[in-house]
């Protein structure tokens, strides 16, 4: 699984910066940089990844694709 473009530009496009949408999702910022940028694999239904989505406003299906 990789992470969706919709995934990507909405961490990048919104108003919060990156490591308050990390500490709101529970993650160290280090972690979210190596997710957008592909530096770190992730599974399909990552916590890490779901939980930044949930902060976005993204849907489950909307973070992942196929």
């Amino acid at each position: 699984m990789q992470i969706s473009k919709k995934f990507i530009n909405t961490v990048k496009l919104s108003p919060k910066r990156a490591y308050q949408i990390a500490k709101e999702a529970g993650i160290h910022e280090s972690t979210l940089s190596h997710i957008i940028n592909n530096i770190r694999d992730v599974q399909d239904s990552d916590s890490r990844v779901l939980s930044v989505g949930k902060v976005l406003g993204l849907t489950p299906k909307e973070c992942f694709e196929e």
